[in-house]
């Protein structure tokens, strides 16, 4: 990969850092206050664009979309891309649901605690279909991100074929519009096919990001696939109410220049740590950083004080897992996979230091 290349990644995952944030810093100003009360008002300017923090994820889920056609383009084995997804989410995840357990268990919020059996059923990301609580409210997003995993896994080795998959797509992209359309009115036995297992509100999201990841891999798009590619950007007018569905179509365009090499000057090092925690900060911070900020209320702290503490909280944390846990078991599994490479031709997954392939 050349150095113009490798430049226009590391600002995506600046992006996802920057991103990050602003799920963080939601989730603890003004959704805090939602939930909780804050003992202080933010001004209205700052809480108004806090909101719109939320839709950080929407970012994520582009970034997936990219990251995860460029890892199925590089490996030939079904087995070994979920092998590899899994080594890339679960580990990290566990460290997340010991942490988060036992921090909310001891802190609070009490009405976030959930039991042992409905942790464990976190552990694999099967609670949510079954109704059972997420151990952090971040965590639906993840459930959102496997079932993506399985069906693009499927589809992408089972047609085997681009053209093949790209109608699938177009079919999975007209079942999204008219889900959003008719989301209200949809019948109930429709109800968990289409907003559950076909997430309708966020599968254009990751179609958008593939075919975006072929205009930077393959070049100029035919004119079918940058229809597809509009219309799935246009979904998002149809999906999330105004003006959060422009700021979305604002991560768009964000996401468009930095991959074509436009935001460059944001690959500093602050925004890539960041970029490179973001998986692990996702998973530790909402619940966490809820308990510091009770904690830090029932001393008389100020509310800034509570959100400064919980967000160096969760920095810490997500530095310890990443560092502690999330890359020494990619480096053991790329061990196996090169071990494996030695000793006989093995089609395994590509997961080079290309910083896409990082999760978040």
């Amino acid at each position: 990969m050349s150095t113009d290349q490798s430049t226009r990644l590391e600002s995506l995952d600046a992006l996802r850092g920057l991103a990050a944030i602003g799920v963080v810093l939601f989730h603890y100003l003004p959704y805090y206050d939602q939930l909780y009360t804050h003992q202080f008002i933010l001004p209205a300017g700052l809480d108004n664009a806090l909101q719109f923090g939320r839709y950080g994820v929407q970012l994520f889920f582009i970034l997936s979309g990219f990251v995860i056609f460029m890892t199925l383009e590089r490996t030939r084995s079904a087995g070994w891309f979920a092998l590899a997804r899994a080594f890339r989410l679960l580990p990290a995840l566990w460290a997340g649901i010991i942490l988060t357990s036992l921090s909310v268990h001891i802190l609070g919020p009490q009405d976030r605690a959930v039991s042992l059996s409905d942790a464990l059923l976190n552990t694999v990301l099967l609670h949510e279909y079954l109704g059972l609580p997420h151990v952090d409210g971040a965590y639906w997003s993840l459930v959102v991100e496997v079932t993506f995993y399985a069906w693009i896994g499927s589809l992408f080795y089972g047609m085997n074929q681009w053209r093949h998959l790209r109608m699938a797509l177009w079919l999975w992209l007209a079942v999204s519009y008219a889900g959003v359309i008719w989301w209200k009115s949809l019948p109930e036995s429709l109800e968990f096919p289409v907003k559950d297992l076909l997430f309708v509100k966020y599968a254009p999201l990751f179609i958008s990001g593939m075919i975006l990841y072929r205009w930077h891999r393959h070049g100029p798009l035919p004119s079918g696939e940058w229809l597809l590619l509009m219309l799935a950007i246009l979904h998002s007018l149809v999906a999330y109410k105004a003006p959060y569905s422009f700021f979305v179509l604002g991560c768009y365009g964000t996401f468009a220049l930095a991959v074509a090499g436009r935001l460059q000057f944001l690959a500093s090092r602050p925004l890539l740590w960041l970029g490179s925690l973001s998986y692990t900060l996702y998973l530790v911070h909402q619940n966490i950083g809820y308990g510091i900020i009770e904690l830090a209320y029932a001393n008389g702290a100020h509310g800034a004080i509570g959100v400064s503490l919980a967000l160096a909280t969760a920095l810490t944390l997500a530095a310890l897992v990443h560092y502690g846990v999330e890359k020494p078991c990619l480096a053991w599994f790329r061990d196996i996979r090169l071990r494996m490479t030695r000793r006989r031709d093995v089609p395994l997954p590509d997961l080079g230091q290309a910083s896409p392939e990082r999760e978040r």
